[in-house]
């Protein structure tokens, strides 16, 4: 039984932030799912594991996100007077209909299948100079260099950030991952998602009013044309959903290429496999999304009362979706915990579902099989010496590591 759960007799205590469940969560789902699939935790919400339940909540109409409700009820009735709060509580992320409607139907059109296969050439040329940068090294910091790098690229192409502006996302990931956990942030932490916030506000402003000067073909010109259509989009939802599409834009996309290497090369048979044949790219990354989640829950909240296994969720109630239990439920896959990139009809819930299913998906999905494909391909003798020690963030429900050193030679 995992440390940070305790015996079935009694309620599961679930800790997303011991450092024991960011090294390793998998254990505990097992056991979640096997001993407490559905069950309430003392701050009032609701944990659930199994695939089953957690499809069904995802797509069901009944479930929407009541944003608000579950922050003031972990933060109390002051929190919205929180910038970093308050700019997230305007996104499409949060909102439940009509608004958040009007605001994905923006910025659909920028991630159409055919516009997004159009960027193909572009990645496939983006990841072969990322490379080229660090191949007579012979090593290199794999998320740094490339993925981090590479969506950051791609997002600042699409939000038509000059390359002259580019360096300060380059430096640092700008997500805060831990507004979205469902541990309350401490007040250091809040200060520091306020002040990111503000950063972020100032430089998007400057960039909105020079697109409406001089328009170009961008997301960012679309959508500052839409506010100024009349009653499209406020300054505030602007602001708050261009920062939006830029950190969902990078950061899954950086944890799959980083969480994947490291599990291809934790089962080196399986990189083996992709090097042999990097045509396996494309289905290696769909079970690569299902073996190591980026993104590991997501949050939903019952609009009347629902039966969920055999528990009442009452209306008004949040319920933590655990994203990476179940894409592990030996009822969806079998032999879920065996990493197998030939694995036939993988649909991993990685992205979500429903309504809130990721806009990026299809780019994300694009940009990690172009550089698992480049990476297997150009450098197939890549090895990982730190393999036992990977340094993870600490953050739950946005799941990556912080460095991931290779070498070849």
């Amino acid at each position: 039984m995992p440390d940070n759960v305790t015996p079935a007799s009694q309620a599961p205590v679930f800790n997303p932030l011991d450092p024991a469940f960011i090294a390793d969560p998998y254990p505990t789902y097992r056991y979640l799912r096997e001993t407490a699939p559905v069950f309430r935790l003392p701050l009032g919400m609701w944990v659930v594991s199994r695939h089953a339940d957690v499809a069904l909540i995802l797509r069901d109409r009944r479930f929407g996100k009541n944003f608000e409700g579950n922050l003031v009820r972990r933060y109390g009735l002051d929190a919205m007077q929180e910038r970093a709060f308050a700019s997230l509580g305007r996104t499409m992320l949060v909102l439940d209909p009509p608004d958040h409607t009007r605001l994905r139907a923006l910025v659909t059109k920028a991630f159409t299948a055919r516009r997004v296969e159009e960027m193909r050439p572009r990645i496939a040329a983006l990841v072969d100079s990322l490379i080229d940068r660090v191949i007579d090294q012979g090593r290199m910091d794999v998320i740094w260099d490339i993925a981090h790098r590479l969506p950051v690229i791609v997002i600042c192409d699409m939000l038509g950030i000059p390359e002259e502006e580019r360096q300060q996302f380059f430096d640092h990931s700008s997500v805060n991952g831990r507004i979205i956990d469902p541990v309350p942030m401490t007040r250091a932490e809040i200060d520091e998602a306020n002040e990111r916030n503000r950063e972020s506000d100032e430089y998007f402003d400057n960039l909105f009013e020079r697109r409406r000067r001089e328009p170009g073909d961008d997301l960012t010109t679309l959508l500052v044309q839409a506010e100024e259509a009349g009653d499209r989009l406020s300054q505030e939802e602007l602001r708050a959903n261009v920062s939006l599409l830029f950190a969902a834009g990078h950061e899954t996309t950086s944890n799959l290429i980083g969480n994947g290497l490291l599990a291809l090369h934790r089962n080196p048979d399986q990189w083996t496999g992709l090097t042999a044949d990097p045509d396996l790219a494309a289905s290696a990354v769909e079970e690569l999304l299902r073996y190591d989640s980026s993104v590991q829950m997501t949050g939903r909240a019952a609009q009347e009362d629902i039966e969920i296994g055999g528990k009442v969720i009452a209306k008004g109630e949040n319920i933590v979706c655990l994203l990476g239990s179940a894409n592990r439920d030996p009822a969806a896959y079998e032999d879920p915990d065996r990493l197998d990139i030939t694995r036939q009809n993988v649909r991993p819930l990685s992205f979500g579902g429903g309504i809130h299913h990721c806009l990026g998906a299809q780019l994300a999905r694009l940009e990690g099989e172009l550089a698992f494909r480049a990476l297997a391909t150009r450098l197939p003798g890549l090895r990982l010496p730190d393999i036992d020690r990977p340094q993870w963030r600490n953050n739950f429900t946005l799941r990556g590591l912080t460095t991931l050193p290779a070498a070849w030679n």
